[in-house]
């Protein structure tokens, strides 16, 4: 369900509470029982039914049987949370639109002091366990809630921005809340869907991203043509979650696919063929 601003609006201060309560406690339980909820929150079994309802009917909470009886966050619920943060610290003011979506996340539009783009990372909604092995950031067995999860992907990738800008051309950051990166609002569109007026100079601009993204200790670890954005002519390089350091024992395969695949984008839709290995070799000097 998408994220909505009414419904934020409308959370009643018990709502909020059973939302924390429910964030902390699934540290160490998938689903908490309605017992655990009451007792951690001093709510009578009426009011706290009457709430959960509320939020399971706007989308923030889910109850289920199996493997036992108990409620859990969701995405919106989770984002929720982060939203409220982000708002009583003053980083945004209002929720706008969305504006993109990518594989595990999606994009709002907000305002803070200008236009703020929310980055809100949905880790494993489509794959958890395909992700927990590709990433290595996730532990590899234990309790780990697809929100939380996602509260490790955004930390890493505001992590990342903070490496790089500016000297790197990405998003500036702003702040980090839970599953939610507020950054720069870039105003470019992504290049996947540009007609280049002079393609070769872009794609040396994003090798030359590249190398100083490699200078600083940042391999991007994901890089295509949908992760790089045109704003008036000049290349920004955006979602940076997976990102590696150059120490990483897969650091040489996984900067070479990098490159590999700006490469191929250029020859296959603009006939500009470049040696990977000189490019490779710029990278990394």
């Amino acid at each position: 369900m998408a994220i909505s601003a009414e419904h934020i609006r409308q959370l009643h201060a018990y709502e909020i509470r059973i939302l924390n309560t429910l964030e902390r406690l699934m540290r160490t339980h998938a689903w908490v029982p309605l017992e655990l909820i009451r007792k951690s929150t001093g709510f009578s079994e009426s009011e706290a039914l009457f709430r959960l309802g509320r939020l399971m009917e706007w989308g923030m909470v889910r109850y289920d049987v199996v493997p036992y009886e108990g409620y859990s966050l969701i995405y919106s619920g989770y984002d929720t949370l982060a939203l409220l943060s982000l708002t009583r610290k003053g980083t945004i003011s209002a929720l706008g639109p969305q504006i993109g979506e990518g594989k595990e996340s999606v994009v709002y539009e907000a305002l803070g002091l200008g236009a703020v783009a929310l980055k809100f990372h949905h880790v494993g909604s489509r794959s958890f366990q395909s992700v927990r092995l590709s990433r290595d950031y996730l532990p590899e067995e234990g309790h780990c809630p697809w929100i939380f999860a996602s509260r490790f992907s955004a930390e890493r990738e505001y992590s990342a921005l903070r490496i790089l800008h500016p000297t790197v051309r990405v998003p500036l950051p702003i702040a980090w809340n839970r599953g939610v990166v507020a950054m720069e609002r870039i105003q470019g569109v992504n290049m996947h869907r540009c007609s280049l007026g002079d393609p070769k100079k872009v794609m040396d601009s994003i090798i030359s991203s590249v190398e100083s993204a490699y200078n600083l200790g940042v391999i991007h670890a994901d890089l295509s043509e949908y992760n790089v954005m045109m704003d008036g002519g000049k290349v920004v390089l955006i979602d940076w979650p997976q990102w590696i350091e150059p120490e990483h024992p897969n650091a040489p395969d996984i900067l070479r696919r990098d490159i590999g695949n700006i490469l191929r984008y250029f020859e296959r839709k603009y006939r500009i063929r470049a040696d990977i290995d000189t490019a490779l070799a710029k990278v990394t000097g």
